[in-house]
């Protein structure tokens, strides 16, 4: 009894991993980003069919405090159409953020106060339009943090590229 087991374990598992490639390298079923472009510093991505479009531009730091002890750090600005989000903004540490700590973004001599959960950050819903009109007319972006371990870090981003990449994602997703 226990041989039929393991074959039908066996069998099952080959039948998973099967269902499970063809999954991922079929265009209509997986979710993959598709590249629309890159604009210097900035890339543009589009993901999902029309009726649940997410379109996004992303950016690693130029510089990163403490590089060698985080995961992916990034900021991203995206729309999601369906549920009729437009530029939210985004941030991506790489860490956890220390329990109901605020995250600091400055463009220029304007600066937002983000609220954290887990290692992400976002604005109030209110400055995401300010925040993007400020990155589209800027050319620095500084993003200041707190660890879960207490550890500050300072990440700064490069400008360049992010207007076109914006315009990019409006035309992916239908936005003027």
């Amino acid at each position: 009894m226990q041989k039929l087991y393991s074959f039908m374990d066996a069998h099952l598992v080959i039948l998973v991993v099967v269902i499970s490639l063809f999954i991922a390298s079929s265009p209509a079923l997986s979710n993959e980003a598709k590249v629309i472009g890159k604009f210097s510093d900035w890339q543009t991505y589009v993901r999902g069919d029309k009726k649940d479009r997410f379109c996004y531009i992303v950016s690693k730091p130029k510089k990163a405090s403490l590089r060698s002890r985080r995961g992916d750090i990034f900021l991203m600005v995206w729309h999601r159409p369906s549920t009729k989000e437009f530029d939210v903004v985004q941030v991506d540490a790489g860490y956890t953020y220390k329990k109901k700590s605020e995250v600091k973004l400055k463009v220029g001599s304007s600066g937002w106060t983000l609220f954290t959960r887990g290692g992400n950050a976002w604005a109030l819903g209110k400055d995401d339009a300010s925040i993007v009109k400020a990155m589209r007319k800027g050319m620095r972006l500084t993003i200041k943090g707190t660890s879960s371990r207490n550890n500050p870090t300072t990440d700064s981003y490069s400008l360049k590229g992010v207007t076109a990449a914006h315009r990019a994602m409006n035309k992916a997703c239908g936005r003027k």
